[in-house]
């Protein structure tokens, strides 16, 4: 019910009819068949707009839903590393980062520094590249190595049109293009791998413990 005197007055065809008494508005909007609107009740006088009020409420829950819609893509997942992570910790991970970048997802991937790993924080921007890598069928950096406080992290964004995949999943070919090089297993950590490049000294030489602080959640949604 609109309960003003006066009101701003556009037709079905937008046509600016301008301000007049609110019972004639409604007169012309009831010789048409459609319903007089409401839709911009803060002006001065307020804004009226004969037209199908059905039709209108199904376009401004249409925009919702898609407005929703675009809001969940910009949502985004966290994946979260250690320097000294296994390689095969570090396989499950991008796998799981993967996932994530197929389903539409962003995802920030993070390393997590301890004590005086913070002095060799190359070594985290490392890690975060090869990650990177890993996820290169997947997605792409959004955001480069940022360092905040005792972490660094990156940002991935999925890949718009993916390429056809020449392999099917689970066969040798693939195997071969997401696994880091190196050793599947023994214990070897990528700290420990960048080191034994010349990147940084081995993260073994820290002497500040690492249980005094708990293990951080592998995945946080």
């Amino acid at each position: 019910m609109i309960r003003i005197r006066e009101v701003r007055v556009i037709d079905d065809e937008s046509q600016q009819l301008g301000v007049m008494p609110t019972y004639k508005a409604l007169a012309l909007a009831q010789e048409k068949g459609l319903d007089l609107v409401e839709v911009a009740p803060t002006a001065v006088p307020p804004v009226c707009r004969i037209l199908d009020y059905g039709q209108y409420k199904y376009d401004l829950q249409k925009r919702e839903r898609e407005a929703k819609r675009k809001q969940k893509s910009q949502t985004f997942k966290e994946i979260r590393l250690r320097v000294k992570i296994d390689v095969n910790d570090l396989r499950t991970k991008a796998r799981r980062a993967g996932q994530f970048l197929d389903e539409g997802d962003r995802v920030k991937v993070t390393v997590q520094f301890r004590g005086r790993e913070m002095t060799h924080a190359n070594l985290g921007r490392d890690l975060l590249m090869r990650a990177a890598e890993m996820l290169a069928e997947h997605g792409t950096i959004e955001r480069q190595p940022l360092l905040e406080g005792r972490s660094m992290y990156i940002v991935m964004a999925p890949l718009e049109k993916r390429p056809e995949k020449k392999a099917e999943e689970g066969s040798p070919a693939r195997a071969e293009s997401t696994q880091p090089e190196g050793p599947p297993s023994g214990g070897e950590t990528i700290g420990d791998k960048l080191a034994a490049k010349g990147k940084a000294p081995a993260a073994t030489a820290d002497p500040e413990p690492e249980a005094a602080e708990p293990e951080p959640k592998a995945e946080q949604e």
